[in-house]
């Protein structure tokens, strides 16, 4: 009797091994068919194997979770050139999908539904036409959606109000059409809706301002009319409108005054998702499951069909004992396969290169959230002190390599905005949409002593001002050798730009904009130059109309603000020669060598005469028809007199008084300040 126990016991071991061989195989042939879909060629995607183990480490860009099932894709950036096959949505443990900057086309597959864990899909920066499923609104836990920069088309969703716990959806940049949903105003943790750059109509859904997490409602560029809910005002610079002619508010910068007469209040009309739902498609069925399904829920996979006991009952009966030994032989050899796996997972532990030093938060569902970079910028310490990089106030600012390389398509000349001896700039997409410009620096620039590089890194975060640019963090790399500081992206780009216009270009700036920005460049300068107590006084050391960046709304944004505070003191005197060269650098600097705040006046005073004549070089003919009061002479001629005298002769006379040869002669920043205050406000 023992006997028979001993045999039933040993086939259903042998029943159940191979029926998770079974389960693991599943997988494998839905990584090979996505492989077939996402790149056909075959050139990307090599390290994906029919015979391989998806959670060993050698299939690109997949991350598994602690029970062995596919937990995270992450393939951006790599140009694949396919589609996305249906076949994905049989991973059910699928938390991250990132697919965005690579040249996918096709449409989104309505199955994509079926990842009812998935929390973060990024199909941006693709060539996916089609419309957007109606079945997206299951996926229950999704909380970021970035389908930006694509071919999309049709109406948003209404069934997208359903996904409770959505903070992101990002569609900018499609052809997508009708009105803005209703139901969105059901999303209580939306925190960014990005709709720009489509071709929305209607009106602005009164529910969007009364959500409470919302800080970045981005709709510019559309054709959205009516009056915007002026709650909306409270998310400041996070409600950007532009470029919706029939659109108007009270207290919106960029939006012009309702006339009462004319422009309906949102409140009054478009209260339900009612007449959009009768043109919108109707959700298409839901497909049926797949033969072998794999289920998952928030602390396990469980296998979704087990053999029915009378069909392995019926197997140990049928069997004979000649078998015994052959299933033996199998059980133990697909033992020894497993051990094999598990080595070979464990052993793959560790083989990241030094510049990504990775802990792997099996609780996390992001791919890019899970990295850790709080060591291993050389030359500083392994930051366990506390003045080190991986002090908790620093921590706050800290993002890491794959973000910062994920969202500059990996550092590509097609996002490279500009480049010196010392640093690059790039233009990139973070995870939640926005536009960023990433600073590269050298290790080989920056200052060698790591209390003095943290010191500096500290006030660079510190800085906060409307007419500075924003710096919203920072990445070190040992490795790479690299350093990247994350700034706002400015849209309209430097103020270098607007001047040297050829006669009759679009981009010329009206006299209202040019005094505005200088007004701008003043109370920049002044915030740098006072000693408040969160900060001590700052010297810029290379103000010029290259790092003065504007916004939308022409709003001007002084950029590097403190930035000699992390480079060595090389880097900065090579850096004098093109300010120099420029004419921005005071005259008794040649004596002194040092920057002051009477330097930083002085090249102010540059910026004021080339706003003001529109020319990049302010020669001698320029400075005596200024200092004789020939504003015909003097005045950017593309404004065609289009000018006030009195107030172009105030910025004239400032303008010289900044650049005197003597720095005891030119005023303090706080004296301009109050100069240029009695310039109306409409200026």
């Amino acid at each position: 009797m023992n006997s028979i126990h001993l045999l039933l016991s040993l086939f259903l071991l042998v029943a159940f091994s191979n029926q998770h061989m079974v389960y693991g195989n599943a997988e494998v042939r839905v990584l090979m068919d996505l492989k077939s879909s996402l790149d056909p060629e075959g050139k990307i995607l090599s390290s994906w194997i029919s015979d391989g183990d998806p959670c060993s480490g050698s299939f690109q860009g997949i991350e598994c979770n602690e029970h062995g099932k596919v937990a995270n894709i992450s393939l951006q950036g790599m140009g694949l050139s396919g589609w996305l096959s249906p076949a994905v949505a049989e991973l059910k443990c699928l938390s991250g999908l990132y697919l965005h900057y690579n040249n996918l086309s096709g449409e989104i597959p309505t199955q994509i539904s079926n990842l009812t864990d998935l929390v973060d899909l990024y199909l941006d920066v693709n060539n996916l036409s089609g419309t957007i499923p109606p079945e997206v609104g299951n996926m229950a836990s999704l909380q970021v959606l970035q389908l930006g920069d694509n071919q999309l088309v049709g109406n948003i969703p209404t069934q997208l109000g359903s996904l409770k716990q959505l903070s992101t959806l990002a569609l900018q940049y499609n052809k997508l059409t009708g009105q803005i949903p209703l139901s969105l105003g059901n999303l209580e943790k939306l925190s960014r809706l990005i709709l720009s750059f489509n071709n929305f109509s209607g009106m602005i859904p009164a529910a969007l301002a009364t959500t409470a997490h919302l800080e970045v409602l981005d709709i510019q560029n559309n054709s959205l009319s009516g009056n915007v809910p002026s709650a909306l005002k409270r998310l400041g610079q996070g409600f950007q409108g532009a470029n919706n002619p029939r659109l108007c508010g009270v207290g919106f910068s960029t939006l012009r005054s309702c006339n009462k007469d004319k422009d309906l209040d949102v409140n009054h009309i478009y209260t339900s998702d009612q007449d959009l739902s009768k043109s919108s498609n109707p959700p298409k069925a839901l497909p049926e499951p797949a033969n072998i399904q794999l289920h998952c829920n928030q602390t396990h996979c469980s296998k979704s069909r087990r053999f029915p006991h009378t069909v392995i009952t019926a197997s140990v009966i049928t069997i004979t004992l000649s078998f015994i030994g052959a299933g033996f032989l199998t059980f133990i050899r697909y033992r020894r396969q497993k051990q094999r796996i598990r080595n070979a997972s464990s052993s793959s532990e560790g083989k990241l290169s030094p510049d990504q030093s990775k802990e792997f938060y099996s609780k996390s569902p992001s791919a890019l959230a899970n990295v850790e970079y709080c060591n291993g910028w050389y030359p500083l310490s392994d930051g366990q002190n506390a003045g080190g990089l991986c002090n908790e106030y620093l921590n706050q600012f800290r993002f890491n390599v794959d973000e910062v390389e994920s969202a500059t398509h990996y550092l590509s000349e097609a996002n490279l905005l500009g480049k010196s001896k010392f640093s690059a700039v790039y233009k990139g997409v973070l995870r939640d949409g926005s536009l960023v410009a990433i600073r590269s620096l050298s290790v080989t620039c920056c200052k060698t002593e790591e209390a003095e590089f943290v010191k500096g890194l500290s006030l660079l975060t510190s800085l906060r001002h409307e007419n500075l640019v924003r710096l919203r963090g920072f990445c070190c790399s040992s490795g790479r050798g690299e350093c990247f500081l994350i700034y706002d992206f400015a849209t309209m780009g430097n103020l270098s730009k607007y001047l040297d216009m050829e006669d009759g270009s679009g981009n010329v700036l009206e006299w209202s904009t040019r005094v505005s920005i200088i007004k701008g460049i003043a109370k920049g300068i002044g915030y740098l130059h006072s000693n408040e107590a969160s900060k001590p006084t700052i010297v810029h050391q290379n103000i010029s109309v290259e790092n003065v960046l504007l916004d939308h709304e022409f709003n001007p944004l002084i950029m590097d603000a403190g930035l000699p505070k992390l480079l060595a003191d090389d880097v900065v005197f090579s850096a004098l020669k093109v300010s120099a060269a420029m004419g921005y650098l005071a005259p008794e600097y040649i004596t002194t060598g040092r920057f002051t705040e009477k330097s930083d006046i002085y090249a102010f005073g540059v910026i004021v005469l080339q706003v003001l004549s529109g020319k990049k070089t302010i020669g001698s003919s320029i400075r005596m028809a200024v200092e004789s009061f020939r504003f015909d002479d003097s005045i950017d001629t593309n404004l065609r007199g289009r000018y006030s005298k009195s107030e172009a002769e105030t910025l004239s006379k400032l303008a010289m008084l900044c650049t005197h040869e003597l720095p005891d002669q030119r005023p303090t920043m706080a004296d301009v300040i109050q100069e240029l205050s009695v310039f109306p406000a409409h200026s």
